[in-house]
């Protein structure tokens, strides 16, 4: 795919993969449609790339008016967008059952409503440029994670959104080849890149926020450790993306070294075994976040 002069819709784009992506989208001589909660993360966004014709739209993507809004924006814009990034993301752990009903509903509410939105309101445009002109090409990205194929303790609700962000976009997958050739969708599945979603509560209402239980303490340290020590830039996952596009890749692994869990745990659910020991290779970390839930 030749993107130059194509039209790129990112959410998230305030930082994290979603700047990574605009940032690489721009270069490549793309339009682009930035979205993003955090209207001065956006902005600052909006400033860096003023000679790239954008729209910068402040959008709740866990909100299907304000999607539908973005998406009548784009339409009025630039058309149908050639890439569709659903890339919005927040993190959130500690043990599954502590977690209240007002952290699923954000965690999933962005991380997987947002997706959904993304699918039924820009596919549909997609096809209809596609029908239209029989050599328009187009391809959805969701953002999932590693999270979306295995399941790492004390982070539920991120766990269970991911999952389904990826059952989502392998049933797109199908779905898109029962009916044209000329869209296509990706999943990317990131390990720890360094990015800002260990810390994405600083955006979420605090009315919804209560005091962090022990478990969800031991998590973020953990997560944001993880996160900080990464040794794979977002910038490098954006071009990892942009070239599964080109190749028409669904499966997008910044860390394919990782999917030995995923391989572990498809072998214990064919055995009819327990699920693996995700700290089968880390005894020391496992004693010690034992001991800090137990003490």
């Amino acid at each position: 795919m030749d993107f130059k002069g194509k039209t790129a819709l990112i959410t998230g784009a305030g930082s994290g993969f979603g700047l990574a992506l605009a940032r690489l989208c721009a270069l490549e001589g793309m339009n682009l449609v930035l979205a993003d909660v955090q209207a001065d993360a956006l902005a600052r966004v909006s400033e860096e790339l003023h000679a790239t014709p954008h729209l910068a739209q402040r959008v709740d993507v866990s909100s299907g008016a304000e999607m539908a809004t973005l998406a009548a924006a784009t339409q009025a814009r630039f058309g149908a967008p050639h890439l569709v990034f659903n890339n919005a993301g927040v993190a959130f752990g500690g043990l599954i059952w502590e977690a209240s009903e007002a952290d699923w509903d954000w965690v999933l509410g962005v991380n997987l409503r947002g997706v959904v939105h993304g699918v039924r309101l820009f596919t549909p445009m997609m096809l209809a440029a596609a029908q239209a002109d029989p050599g328009w090409q187009g391809h959805i990205v969701n953002t999932a994670s590693m999270a979306g194929v295995f399941n790492p303790p004390l982070s539920g609700p991120y766990n269970v959104s991911k999952h389904a962000v990826v059952s989502l976009s392998e049933t797109l997958h199908h779905d898109l080849a029962l009916v044209t050739e000329q869209v296509r969708c990706s999943v990317l599945c990131p390990y720890y890149v360094p990015t800002g979603i260990a810390d994405s509560h600083r955006n979420r209402a605090p009315e919804t926020m209560t005091r962090a239980t022990a478990s969800q303490r031991v998590s973020y340290a953990l997560s944001s450790k993880a996160v900080a020590s990464g040794r794979r830039s977002a910038e490098e996952v954006a071009a990892l993306v942009l070239d599964a596009v080109r190749q028409r890749h669904f499966w997008i692994f910044s860390h394919p070294h990782a999917l030995g869990a995923v391989v572990s745990n498809a072998e214990a659910l064919v055995a009819g075994r327990n699920p693996a020991d995700p700290f089968a290779d880390r005894p020391d970390l496992s004693e010690q976040i034992r001991a800090a839930l137990r003490g």
